[in-house]
């Protein structure tokens, strides 16, 4: 089935429903949402010559017009690629090239930095900003009933990994995936309603796009703030006069929502539902988001190749207190959602027993069809249709995944395997620590030692040895920093993963 299907069928059964949102200010009922992607996918065909299976790209902020885009570009049975707002102008241009995209939608605030890349895209690849008149007359004309039928096989989004080792690689997810994806929302992370409201304050090119698919089924609200983007203020304020929120959001994000309801003397009320995921949460920094803001929170965790649908942590979890083993329960990612298998496996591939650490591989019909013109890539990733995610963790016996590392991310000292997440989780239970990020340097003795990139809170002047007397008190003496590097922030991508390859660069 094509997933635009959701939407017609939304539109059949909630004509009046509110659809897309700027804030409070509703932009479209769901006839109105339904008959501008079917106009848009009639011009993409009629105007732009894009054919079901042709690929067309999304550089634009978040906005209600990328959801309209999405659907019009699956409505003409075609492939969206989304790509973040936030990569520079060349970046957005070599996805494009690689992808040999035949359109790339747009938006005013994306429009420059794609201009000044124009020799690196694709020679036949046209433009069309969601900003302009010439977008408004088309989404306006008239288009097929229903979506162009597609395959549960076919290509539906064209995902571009962060590419924090070097290019991006096409992530191929299909409608399959993505309905695969959508039906575990309900059964393991949240029930959806048409009462709900889907705020993206993350970006729609990512994972917060992700879960549109869902809502849009059941005929929920979509919201995108006014900013366009994240801000906690406005977040909460949205709480308060949208409620039955559910929104992604990024550890990083979290902790700045947590810090804004503490300021304002709020539990954020109105939002039902956090899904965060997309990088490590640390176990302080989940419990003093439960202790500021109660039990509206669920973990994910998943990759680009399995998007939003390895693990889940559910929210019945995060308030098991009086469970004997909470705290280690709290700091895992959870359980196998229900379409998928998880295994460990040992250097050679093996499945290792219950308890032991090694890579972890996921296997069901949220697995990604590979990786776009990449065989070398698919080789490597996908063995027997297990997924190797790269990522380092260990099962316990009653199937709760616990993160270690990335795999490349491990330091080995003197033959032992040091797991930075271990560090880092000590280092940021003292109160002078808000972020910190572990990497392995070279040593002509060791191998490598574990050198601690450190922020500090505001005001907060914490030394090295106070440092070190505390990873003693919590971790042993040889996963201790040998070094500690204080930085104003740590660098990250523009998905908000900490680049450890540019701290290891900056502290040699």
């Amino acid at each position: 089935m094509n997933v635009a299907d959701w939407l017609a069928a939304s539109a059949r059964l909630q004509p009046a429903a509110p659809a897309l949102l700027s804030g409070t200010n509703v932009e479209a009922d769901y006839a109105t949402f339904a008959r501008r992607a079917a106009s848009i996918g009639a011009a993409l065909a009629r105007d732009y010559r894009v054919a079901p299976g042709d690929r067309v790209a999304l550089f634009m902020t978040n906005c209600t017009q990328y959801l309209e885009c999405l659907y019009g570009i699956w409505w003409a049975g075609a492939v969206a690629i989304p790509i973040n707002a936030k990569l520079h102008g060349r970046e957005a241009a070599w996805i494009c090239s690689n992808a040999d995209a035949k359109l790339g939608l747009i938006c005013d605030d994306t429009a420059e930095a794609l201009a000044e890349a124009a020799f690196d895209l694709p020679p036949l690849m046209r433009t069309l900003s969601v900003d302009s008149e010439e977008y408004r007359r088309l989404r306006g004309g008239a288009g097929a009933q229903l979506p162009e039928p597609r395959e549960d096989d076919d290509l539906a989004w064209l995902f571009y990994t962060s590419g924090t080792t070097g290019r991006p690689k096409g992530v191929m997810l299909s409608h399959g995936n993505l309905v695969a994806m959508s039906l575990c929302y309900l059964a393991d992370v949240d029930a959806v309603s048409s009462d709900d409201a889907a705020l993206y304050a993350a970006p729609l090119s990512h994972g917060a796009g992700l879960y549109n698919f869902i809502h849009v089924r059941f005929g929920a609200r979509h919201v995108v703030p006014e900013s366009g983007g994240f801000d906690s203020d406005e977040v909460l304020t949205l709480g308060k006069q949208l409620g039955n929120v559910a929104m992604f959001a990024a550890p990083t994000m979290v902790r700045r929502l947590v810090d804004a309801a503490k300021k304002r003397g709020e539990r954020g009320e109105g939002i039902r539902t956090i899904v965060y995921g997309g990088g490590p949460m640390y176990l302080a920094d989940i419990k003093d988001a439960l202790a500021t803001m109660g039990q509206r929170f669920v973990q994910i965790y998943g990759q680009g190749e399995s998007p939003m649908t390895i693990t889940s942590l559910r929210r019945e979890w995060h308030g098991r207190s009086d469970h004997p083993r909470y705290l280690e329960r709290l700091a895992s990612v959870g359980t196998a959602q229900s379409v998928v298998s998880v295994r460990i496996t040992d250097a050679d591939g093996k499945p290792l027993p219950t308890g032991e650490t090694g890579e972890i591989e996921a296997k069901g019909p949220t697995v990604m069809l590979g990786y776009w013109n990449n065989p070398t890539a698919n080789a490597e990733t996908l063995k027997d249709g297990w997924l190797r995610t790269g990522d380092v963790g260990r099962l316990d016996e009653d199937g709760f995944l616990t993160l270690s590392d990335r795999s490349k991310d491990v330091i080995i000292s003197g033959g032992t395997n040091i797991y930075p997440r271990e560090v880092e989780e000590a280092l940021l239970t003292h109160p002078d620590v808000r972020e910190v990020s572990a990497i392995g340097v070279a040593d002509p003795e060791w191998g490598e030692t574990v050198v601690a990139c450190v922020v500090l809170e505001e005001g907060a002047a914490a030394s090295d040895a106070v440092l070190d007397a505390h990873c003693l008190s919590a971790i042993a003496r040889f996963k201790r920093p040998k070094r500690y590097v204080f930085l104003d922030q740590l660098p990250k991508n523009n998905y908000g993963k900490v680049l450890k390859t540019r701290l290891r660069e900056m502290v040699k």
